[in-house]
């Protein structure tokens, strides 16, 4: 028993420090260390070198880390932003899963790649979701879960997450027509009572769980509360039949909105990084070089199909409920591969007779394969859609769609302030400036968004603020100043660089998402480039200082000196990055 023990430490250090030095790799690099978690993984694997003998025990680790993923999202996920997309959330991802399990099953019984139209709706049903845990991965170490398009990903994959449940419930069933519907209507029930159950929670149970915790000042015992929440909910969800994943989603939702969610979140995360390292690593133990060798073509056939035809699928669903071109396009390129969830369904169709063996392991290289592709994919995506915009034929559809949909700007507007992004900073900003009688226009590419523009009769521009085009429709070469409140750090620099070839003497103020990018858009031409963090600290400061009787005109001088030399005297104390 004892060596057993040691043989399981044993396989965990040699996952965390393979990952480690793997990941370090990745990111000298300049890659996502997931991808290096994932090649450690394949080194060290049972088809690598054989140093990893308890696959199983790593696992259900890895699980841990699932859950603890979507825990944080959960806490972090923000109702009101989630209004924003709450329609491509609930339509979108109904005809995205609808339209995949369709056509695939149209498409492999036609050529027959499987035996009957039942193998054909299990092959749909697989291939329909997408990874949560390598796109949420992803867009949090590129900054852009607050994005239009990373808000967009991330609701449409919750909805995938929540069909995942009703999947497990369903399929087993499709061999027994008969026993369809009181599988169906068994799993929407147990939905509706766990969530109905989980809201219960919220509001009565959990907040006074954890005020009580919290007023004992133990750091232990408030930890281990938030890890037996997260995992107990994600306990019982699996027990009914549903998700793991959907389970400590819905545990971060229930602590979201108490007073304590900001501490819940920062013990977290340790935990969180450390178990998805292993989460990774577990899939790329999966992958079996000699069989993707001895299928090559097969293999990346698979792959090319997979992932064109699933970017085929999702952009015109994005496109057509109002989404800008380019945010289709990235958002079509961020969910295109297969999810690490299907190797659940694919587990059970293999137990089920749906797939063979062979099947089986084609289906796992296909998966891992595009899961190692997606971080490269979704870096490459603005630049891609940036491409494509530029082809002669799509660029007059866009041209043609952007007269007739996007614009409610005055041909006379002049010395005006562009606002680039409507989200809650722009929002804020566009009050201020209306405030004191300043002419605005807005460039948002959020349906929602200029919905509430035209109910307010705010002059805007609807589209993607670092298009050529749309800023040509924002008379920018007629305007006074540029304020640019975008979530995306990529599309801000793209924008300053257009708005300085338009208009170069137009004044330019900035949002910067961290400290490096501060320098940056300072010397793209930026007259003031704002950091968020630092302006809360600083006001922060002021009212403190203020409260102490220090006097106001010394202490404004102070922190317009700070402001004045790039906040370079307090960014070591922020660290490298402040996103």
């Amino acid at each position: 028993m004892a060596g057993e023990n040691h043989t399981f430490v044993f396989d965990i250090t040699t996952v965390l420090s393979s990952s480690a030095i793997a990941g370090f790799l990745a990111h000298r690099l300049r890659q996502p260390v997931l991808l290096g978690y994932l090649v450690a993984g394949l080194l060290i694997g049972p088809f690598g070198l054989g140093q990893i003998n308890q696959i199983e025990e790593i696992k259900s680790l890895a699980e841990i880390g699932v859950a603890f993923l979507l825990f944080a999202l959960g806490v972090e996920f923000s109702l009101a932003e989630l209004k924003r997309v709450k329609e491509i959330a609930i339509k979108g991802s109904l005809l995205q899963i609808g339209f995949t399990i369709a056509l695939v099953a149209l498409f492999t019984t036609s050529l027959g790649w499987v035996q009957s139209s039942v193998e054909g709706i299990f092959m749909g049903a697989v291939l329909s979701l997408s990874s949560t845990a390598v796109v949420l991965k992803t867009l949090t170490e590129r900054g852009e879960v607050s994005t239009i398009h990373g808000q967009i990903m991330l609701a449409i994959l919750i909805a995938q997450d929540l069909a995942l449940g009703l999947m497990l419930a369903v399929l087993p069933a499709l061999n027994q027509p008969d026993n369809l519907l009181p599988a169906l209507v068994a799993a929407i029930i147990k939905a509706v009572l766990f969530f109905v159950s989980a809201i219960a929670a919220g509001y009565w149970v959990i907040p006074r769980i954890m005020t009580t915790v919290a007023k004992t000042e133990n750091s232990e015992l408030f930890l281990l509360t938030v890890i037996a929440l997260c995992l107990g909910i994600a306990l019982i969800t699996a027990n009914l039949g549903l998700s793991i994943e959907m389970g400590a989603f819905v545990a971060g939702l229930t602590i979201a909105e108490i007073d304590y969610a900001d501490q819940a979140l920062a013990k977290m995360i340790p935990l969180r990084d450390t178990f998805a390292s292993l989460f990774f690593a577990s899939i790329g133990m999966l992958i079996n070089p000699d069989t993707l060798w001895q299928n090559i073509g097969v293999i990346v056939g698979l792959v090319t199909l997979v992932m064109i035809g699933k970017a085929s699928i999702v952009f015109p669903i994005i496109w057509k409920f109002g989404y800008s071109f380019k945010t289709a396009v990235i958002s079509s390129l961020g969910l295109n591969q297969i999810g690490e969830f299907s190797f659940v369904l694919a587990v059970l169709g293999e137990k089920l007779g749906f797939i063979s063996q062979d099947q089986y392991d084609l289906l796992i290289g296909t998966t891992a394969i595009t899961l190692v592709l997606t971080p490269l994919g979704m870096k490459l995506s603005p630049d891609i859609a940036n491409k494509l915009a530029s082809v002669p034929l799509v660029a007059n559809f866009l041209k043609q769609r952007q007269e007739n949909k996007g614009i409610s700007a005055p041909q006379t507007i002049c010395d005006h302030i562009v606002v680039a992004g409507y989200g809650r900073v722009g929002k804020v900003l566009v009050k201020v400036l209306r405030d004191r009688n300043y002419k605005v226009l807005v460039i948002e590419n959020s349906e929602a968004a200029v919905r509430g523009l035209r109910q307010d009769n705010i002059p805007y521009v609807f589209g993607d603020a670092d298009s050529e085009l749309v800023l040509e429709k924002a008379y920018l070469e007629k305007a006074k100043a540029i304020a640019i409140a975008l979530p995306d750090p990529s599309s801000t620099r793209i924008l300053l660089k257009l708005a300085q070839n338009m208009n170069p003497t137009i004044d330019i103020v900035a949002r910067s998402h961290s400290d490096k990018e501060i320098d940056i858009l300072t010397k793209l031409g930026a007259a003031e480039v704002v950091q968020p963090e630092f302006e809360a600290a600083l006001e922060m400061g002021r009212q403190i200082l203020a409260t102490l009787g220090e006097i106001d005109l010394e202490v404004s001088l102070a922190i317009q000196a700070i402001r004045t030399d790039r906040y370079i005297s307090v960014r070591d104390s922020f660290g490298k990055r402040v996103s």
